[in-house]
């Protein structure tokens, strides 16, 4: 069902600052994790928020912020259990963060449209990968359904 331009526009403002609450909520686990490396609870923390930032996006058709959120997400949980989230990773992990809060800003407020192409998120996406000891993960299909939430992540 499109979404109706209206509807979208009084939607945007209240998703930007929930987006950047979740970066920043993410960015947070990320400075814990700086600390004590591989900590689950800041690992499963920030699983849930890039997971809520992809369905909030993906509710408001932002699909560039949406898929971006979803790869993080994919590399994070591929191996959860057996991570090495050292500096190098992290900082890969940082460089992704930051992109998309600068992507968030870049939304043209009135039609939603980022006007970028998807070559820096996939140089990211790859470094981060290949950090993590993992092949890049394939593109997400726009109509891939969301993982359900952990109730964990819910509480993020």
């Amino acid at each position: 069902m499109p979404i109706d331009r209206k509807d979208w526009a009084q939607r945007f403002p209240e998703f930007l600052v929930e987006a950047e609450t979740l970066l920043a909520k993410s960015e947070e686990c990320l400075s814990h994790l700086q600390l004590i490396s591989n900590d689950k609870d800041a690992i499963e923390c920030m699983l849930g928020t890039l997971l809520k930032l992809a369905g909030r996006a993906e509710a408001l058709a932002l699909e560039a912020i949406s898929e971006f959120s979803l790869h993080i997400y994919e590399l994070l949980n591929l191996a959860q259990d057996s991570v090495d989230l050292h500096e190098q990773a992290l900082d890969a992990l940082r460089d992704c963060f930051t992109l998309m809060a600068w992507q968030l800003e870049l939304v043209d407020h009135k039609t939603g449209q980022l006007g970028l192409d998807d070559s820096e998120q996939v140089a990211l996406l790859e470094a981060f990968a290949a950090q993590m000891g993992h092949s890049p993960v394939e593109p997400v299909m726009p109509s891939k359904r969301l993982p359900a939430l952990s109730f964990t992540a819910r509480q993020a």
